[in-house]
C-alpha cells in the first residue's frame, strides 16, 4: 500500500503542475492580450479620429470659402445659401472635437453631414462632386 501512496503522490504532483502551468500561462496570455488590445484599440481610435477631423475640417473649409464668395455678391437670392452655410459653420464649431467620449458624437456628425448635403444642394453642386477620399481636394 505504501508504494501505491508514493505513486499516487507523484501522479498528483504532475497533474497539479500541469494545472498550475496552465493557469500561469492563461494569466500571462490574458495580460499580453489585454496590453496588445489596448495598443490596437488606441491605434484604431487615432485613425478614426483623424478621419473624422479631416472630414469636419474639409466641410469647414468648403463652407467658409463659399460663405466668402457669396458675401461678395450679397443679394436676396443668396441669403438662404448664406444662412445654411452659417448654420453648417456653427455646427462644426460647436462639434466636440476634444471629447472622444461625447455620447452624441455620431449623431452630431450625421447632422453635420446632412447639413453639408443640404448646402451642396442649395449651391447646385451635384452629388457626383465629392470631397476627395482623403478630404484634401474636390474630385469630379
Amino acid at each position: 500500500m505504501e508504494a501505491d501512496a508514493g505513486g499516487s503522490d507523484a501522479f498528483d504532483t504532475i497533474v497539479m503542475a500541469e494545472t498550475r502551468f496552465h493557469g500561469e500561462g492563461y494569466q500571462e496570455g490574458y495580460a499580453e492580450g489585454t496590453r496588445a488590445g489596448l495598443l490596437e484599440g488606441r491605434q484604431y481610435g487615432i485613425q478614426q479620429g483623424a478621419k473624422i477631423g479631416l472630414e469636419i475640417g474639409s466641410y469647414l473649409g468648403f463652407a467658409m470659402t463659399w460663405q466668402k464668395l457669396l458675401h461678395k455678391g450679397s443679394d436676396e437670392k443668396n441669403s438662404k445659401k448664406i444662412k445654411a452655410l452659417e448654420s453648417l459653420i456653427e455646427m462644426i464649431r460647436t462639434f466636440p472635437c476634444e471629447d472622444p467620449a461625447y455620447d452624441k458624437l455620431q449623431e452630431d456628425l450625421e447632422k453635420i453631414r446632412g447639413r453639408f448635403k443640404q448646402v451642396r444642394s442649395l449651391l447646385h453642386i451635384p452629388s457626383s462632386v465629392r470631397l476627395g477620399a482623403e478630404g484634401s481636394a474636390l474630385t469630379f
